[in-house]
């Protein structure tokens, strides 16, 4: 899993290009559904970013639908099968 570079000149911020990066590895998966991803510390240092950048990139993910977060274990890869939203309502 080589990292992509962060460019902090981007239009896009580096905690977004983060969570591309990462989301592309889920769906190349190279990050399997159940699996732990990295650790906000293991993200800092893969791509030399602050603690903040790298939890935000996992909070875009967690938005996403792409992983959940288990308070005190880490962030997961979410099931490919669970839908992102709920469709209420509809018969």
């Amino acid at each position: 899993m080589a990292a992509r570079e962060i460019d902090p000149r981007a239009p896009e911020p580096p905690y977004r290009q983060i969570a591309a990066d990462l989301a592309a590895e889920i769906g190349r998966g190279e990050l399997a559904p159940g699996r732990p991803l990295p650790s906000e510390k293991e993200l800092v240092e893969r791509y030399g970013v602050a603690r903040n950048t790298a939890r935000s990139a996992l909070s875009v993910l967690r938005e996403q639908g792409l992983v959940y977060t288990v308070p005190g274990r880490g962030t997961y890869v979410a099931e490919s099968s669970e839908p992102a939203g709920d469709d209420q309502g509809e018969a």
